[in-house]
């Protein structure tokens, strides 16, 4: 059903709002004002408190971090070396003159530092690359640089841009970006070459990928969750057709072996994002199956006809529904976290499909 028709279709149930409808409701019955949908699968709904989430799957599981440390590192040959504590992810490259760090992530905080000292003791991060503005990502940057005043800050223009809006002392601003007019930028630093890269619109304009051809690995983050449901809202995509397209290009343009993806507990890999390009595509077909077969206005009170918002939020919740109880035989044991976001996913995907259009 398209937005136009949906509209008419509120518009015509609105029409059915007089006297002769009227019913008896008392707002103040708590036990009707709770009354679930009927249809509600296995999965809870959101805003119901949850005693215990499902299993994260062995394939999903994060790298063991040492307590003692709270980080750990991989080393990825060639220089390149992956740092997480669990939930972030970040990228060190180690040159001939110190380090470049890709990211700064307050949640890992000073143990950036510590693993910085373990990858190359004693020597200085010469360079910070922003993947974007996001200051869960960045939030750390103003401690690097009181670290390593001379510290090279390199992002993309529309980084910039956001980050001078933003006016936040712990994102400084980068003293060199690039923009979209330019394919690919080579960060050459002490024998070393990051291919920095804006495919297009994705999770947030100016989220850029980090090539690092010796070491075949890639670093893009907030797009892809390797074993893992996305976080909420499909990572919060400011471009939802966009981080579709950038998702689908990725295995297509890069031969890599190692996916830096900014969160969970381990690197990806190719069918990571394989997985992911499935998952998202089902569950596009399953949103747009649901806007196409509820019916708006079913089981709404008649008294509430007047009002569209009430009839378009029991179309789209029961949207949802219908979108979650697809998908949920099929995936809810192949993505740790599938419980947690599903209403999420779905709720985000269907607005995308009415206001974004269709199309994958």
């Amino acid at each position: 059903m398209t937005t136009r028709s949906l509209l008419g279709a509120v518009v015509a149930v609105s029409i059915l709002a007089s006297p002769l409808w009227a019913q008896d409701h008392d707002h103040d019955d708590h036990d009707a004002l709770l009354t679930p949908y009927t249809n509600t699968g296995s999965i809870a709904v959101p805003l119901t408190y949850i005693d215990r989430y499902a299993d994260v799957p062995e394939a999903s599981a994060g790298i063991p971090i040492d307590p003692d440390k709270g980080y750990a590192v991989l080393d990825l040959g060639a220089g390149a070396y992956f740092v997480t504590e669990g939930v972030y992810q970040v990228m060190f490259i180690y040159h001939e003159d110190g380090l470049i760090l890709a990211d700064a992530p307050p949640n890992i905080g000073p143990r950036l530092l510590a693993a910085a000292e373990e990858i190359a003791p004693g020597e200085p991060i010469t360079h910070l690359i922003y993947s974007h503005a996001h200051v869960d990502h960045i939030g750390f940057a103003s401690q690097i640089v009181s670290a390593f005043p001379d510290v090279e800050i390199v992002a993309h223009a529309l980084t910039l841009d956001k980050l001078e809006r933003a006016g936040d002392a712990r994102r400084p601003l980068p003293a060199v970006t690039f923009d979209t007019e330019d394919d690919v930028f080579d960060l050459t630093v002490g024998g070393q070459t990051l291919a920095l890269n804006y495919p297009g619109p994705n999770h947030q304009d100016g989220n850029i990928e980090i090539w690092h051809e010796d070491s075949a690995t890639l670093m893009l983050i907030d797009v892809v969750f390797p074993g893992w449901m996305m976080w909420r809202r499909l990572a919060l995509a400011e471009d939802i057709p966009g981080t579709f397209d950038t998702i689908r290009s990725i295995n297509a343009r890069y031969e890599f072996e190692t996916l830096v993806a900014g969160h969970v507990g381990r690197p990806g890999t190719q069918a990571d994002v394989e997985l992911q390009i499935e998952f998202m595509t089902d569950l596009h077909n399953a949103a747009a199956a649901a806007l196409g077969a509820v019916t708006p206005g079913e089981t709404v009170d008649p008294e509430d006809f007047v009002n569209p918002w009430a009839v378009f939020d029991n179309y789209i919740d029961r949207v949802v529904i219908e979108c979650v109880n697809e998908l949920t035989p099929k995936w809810e044991n192949r993505m740790a976290g599938f419980d947690v976001f599903i209403y999420d996913q779905c709720l985000a995907m269907e607005q995308s499909i009415r206001v974004d259009g269709p199309s994958l």
